[in-house]
């Protein structure tokens, strides 16, 4: 069998790389800040980065594979590279709702990585397969190294980029997320060889390399796009300033109320932070107690404190946020205290050592407003 010396064109292979970038941070800006969304909008989130991140997977392959250069012509079946990029999304939409919707753990984090690995080496195989009058030979080490590589570096990027849900964790992720991808094709391509092969088995209609080109830049043109799209969420948000001072404040009674998404019955209610008495960390998620209800609510206390401090609720302890206008009385026994709620069978909040001063001076400063009021 006559092996086909092969090069590679510099540009495309540089070309493809900035696509695999530019397809992980997409995918991974599009699921931020999910867990206060409602659940169409979840859905459709994930979706839609599970295109972004698979579609990107297999945009960067075919872009890598128009730079490859062989002394014969050569073909793909378009439905084998249909099918490999739907593979591809599929198996990463798997990985997304694995993470979105269960419980999130290093457990599922690492699963999820792991399966995004699957995908990124079922797709370049599955593509590879897509060649026609022209035949991959692979080599052991050239598969083993490709496939180490893919599932450890996924693992990675998505270790990073849901182990902490920062801008720069994003960005690390994201650069784990195109080196899985770019040493998945590169790894595999160096222990691959090819041969000419005298007719083609189409599984479906031949597409030429200029076909397989519009359809690469037409995906390209599209996740760039949505990368700018995401990209003004990264933006610091810009700071007005009036040509003539406002005639007068808005009244405080016009300012629209905090509205906290919560589970009743299966179904999704929105309780104002007003009506709550306080709000307690249950693992990843947080329970909301009112006077009559105890309701769970998806967001992670670090989330519920990062929205209800601002609207006037105190962190009494790091599992505890209290609405001061809703505290019947505040007992204290030696170091630590408790705030006590007028309901039946209300749980008192506990209040830690290193915050007792302060909440013992905000609820006092809480109870002389009203009297004054």
């Amino acid at each position: 069998m006559d092996l086909l010396d092969t090069s590679h064109n510099v540009l495309l292979v540089a070309m493809s790389c900035l696509v695999a970038l530019v397809a992980g941070f997409t995918g991974l800006s599009m699921t931020r800040d999910l867990a206060a969304k409602p659940v169409f909008h979840k859905k459709a989130s994930v979706s839609l980065a599970a295109v972004a991140l698979g579609g990107g997977i297999w945009a960067m392959h075919f872009v890598a594979m128009l730079g490859l250069q062989m002394p014969v012509l050569f073909y793909y079946d378009a439905a084998i590279t249909l099918v490999s990029a739907l593979v591809a999304i599929l198996i990463v939409g798997a990985a997304l709702i694995l993470l979105h919707f269960t419980g999130r753990s290093r457990l599922t984090i690492a699963m999820a990585g792991g399966l995004v690995g699957v995908g990124i080496l079922a797709m370049h195989y599955i593509g590879m397969a897509g060649l026609e009058l022209c035949r991959a030979v692979y080599t052991p080490a050239g598969v083993i190294l490709s496939s180490v590589a893919a599932i450890a570096l996924c693992m990675l990027a998505f270790g990073i980029a849901y182990g902490q849900r920062t801008n720069r964790h994003i960005v690390l992720g994201t650069i784990c997320f195109a080196a899985a991808v770019c040493s998945v094709h590169f790894l595999a391509m160096a222990g691959t060889r090819f041969a000419a092969v005298p007719s083609s088995a189409e599984f479906g209609p031949l597409m030429s390399n200029e076909t397989l080109a519009l359809g690469v830049i037409f995906f390209s043109f599209i996740m760039f796009g949505a990368c700018l799209w995401v990209s003004v969420t990264y933006l610091p948000a810009p700071k007005h300033q009036d040509a003539a001072p406002a005639a007068s404040p808005a009244p405080e009674a016009a300012q629209p109320l905090l509205q906290i998404p919560c589970e009743r019955d299966g179904g999704k209610v929105f309780i104002s932070a007003e009506d709550v008495l306080f709000v307690r960390a249950d693992g990843h998620y947080t329970q909301v107690y009112t006077e009559k209800d105890r309701l769970f609510c998806v967001w992670p206390v670090t989330e519920a404190a990062k929205r209800l401090l601002p609207a006037g609720f105190l962190q009494t302890h790091r599992s505890y946020l209290v609405n001061p206008q809703r505290v019947a009385r505040f007992e204290r026994t030696k170091d630590k205290g408790r705030c006590l709620f007028d309901g039946d069978e209300l749980p008192p909040a506990p209040v830690s050592r290193s915050k007792l001063r302060t909440i013992q001076d905000a609820l006092a400063s809480q109870a002389g407003a009203v009297r004054a009021t």
